[in-house]
């Protein structure tokens, strides 16, 4: 099924032909009310006249997150703030949170590009769809919920927490799709045990999770204790929200829907790289009326991939995100992500899903730990099984990141569970 396959089996032609033409008014209007983006495009020596074709766009600054934060909380609006309906901000753990605002036909934009990626992942008019998603600030809740409405679904916003609630809501109102972060449904998995329920036997047909890192083998687990597909969702606040990319049916690259959102790859240096090649993604909003923003450097890591999808649609695919560039942790020289452990790990049998890496500097060198939650038949086993299981799993890590590290078998249910993106990584170095 294809929601809109006007737009989503368009040929590459005429897609250019529309995002030029986009892109010329976003940088108009960004230049003319952005008070932010007049000044950048000044100091470049750059001016909207300048946009003559796609290719033209490297000639626009970047913009990053903390460019955003220094005009906190609506130094990005492009609108009059009595046109902003809605506001939504990132966390803002780490600084000022990034304000986010929508004009009514942003919320409309939005609703169109998640309308898309639920159809994608087989969703129809007749589905029930439960949103775990936090219903706050955080943009998660309302994308999927202004999607769902879109196609004619019926939505259960029961949003974050009241997990054994979760469970009584699956089984009563016949839930067919559910919505997560990975941790979140592997934690839903756990209860639905301890209540006797086995979410296997539910009438779910699909799950669609993103918001945070993720690995194959984890989406194998999921779909494993779901007994139901898991496809991808990829957004963030500074773009959209949630329905920036979606997975299809083929489960090989997320659909960028490129009409609203123009991407690119970048490396390092901030150079453009070819279609198949590693490195930052880029965006920029082509149709957003209250907030445009240009060249948003994501942080995010993947490759793109311009060949039409064996499901019939034409716009391109983003790789899953394997890592971020601010999430690579340098331990004694070697570069690590995350998801190279996670991966690891979930090729051992014996062993949860649930782990947490500990990274700490005790003398001048640094130390990386990785602590495990083990099965609990593995813990009731005897101590040499537990040494066999700790001394395969520091192996397979060391052939997966090439560093030699230390693993911390623990009891079932150590590991502290979440509501919403999972705590991975604790740096001790930088406390």
């Amino acid at each position: 099924m294809i929601w809109n396959r006007e737009m989503e089996c368009i040929s590459r032609e005429e897609l250019e032909e529309i995002q030029l033409k986009r892109l010329q008014d976003t940088v108009r209007r960004a230049y003319e009310n952005v008070p932010y983006y007049h000044e950048a495009f000044e100091k470049e020596g750059v001016y909207p006249e300048d946009i003559e074709s796609l290719d033209d766009i490297t000639r626009l600054p970047y913009t990053t997150k903390d460019d955003l934060r220094k005009v906190y909380p609506f130094g990005m609006f492009a609108v009059p703030r009595k046109e902003i309906v809605e506001v939504h901000t990132s966390s803002g753990t780490t600084g000022k949170p990034v304000v986010s605002g929508y004009t009514r036909k942003d919320i409309e934009i939005w609703s169109e590009v998640m309308a898309r990626g639920l159809t994608m992942m087989g969703l129809t008019e007749d589905d029930v769809i439960q949103n775990t998603h936090g219903y706050g600030l955080f943009t998660g809740g309302f994308g999927v919920h202004y999607g769902a409405q879109k196609i004619g679904a019926t939505v259960i916003p029961i949003s974050t927490g009241q997990t054994r609630r979760q469970i009584e809501i699956m089984k009563d109102f016949g839930t067919t799709v559910m919505i997560f972060t990975p941790s979140y449904g592997l934690y839903l998995s756990e209860v639905a045990a301890e209540e006797g329920f086995d979410p296997a036997e539910s009438q779910l047909k699909a799950i669609g999770f993103g918001a945070e890192m993720w690995t194959e083998e984890m989406r194998a687990e999921i779909e494993r204790r779901f007994n139901a597909p898991a496809f991808n969702i990829y957004g963030l606040t500074e773009i959209m929200g949630p329905g920036v990319a979606m997975e299809c049916s083929e489960k090989n690259g997320l659909h960028v829907a490129e009409d609203h959102f123009y991407p690119e790859i970048i490396d390092k240096n901030g150079e453009r790289v070819g279609p198949g090649e590693r490195g930052e993604l880029v965006l920029t909003t082509l149709t957003r009326v209250g907030m445009p923003v240009i060249r948003f450097r994501t942080k995010d890591i993947t490759s793109i991939d311009y060949e039409p999808c064996a499901c019939g649609r034409t716009l391109a695919r983003i790789s899953r995100i394997t890592g971020r560039v601010d999430d690579m942790l340098k331990v004694r020289g070697v570069s690590v992500f995350p998801s190279q452990i996670e991966k690891a790990l979930l090729r051992i049998d014996g062993i949860e899903p649930h782990y947490q890496i500990i990274v700490t500097r005790p003398h001048l060198m640094d130390e990386l730990e990785v602590r495990v939650e083990t099965s609990p038949e593995l813990f009731s086993d005897d101590i040499r099984q537990m040494v066999e299981t700790r001394d395969r799993i520091e192996e397979f890590i060391e052939n997966e990141i090439g560093l030699r590290v230390k693993v911390t078998l623990v009891e079932p249910g150590t590991i502290p569970r979440s509501e919403g993106k999972a705590v991975r990584v604790i740096d001790k170095r930088n406390l």
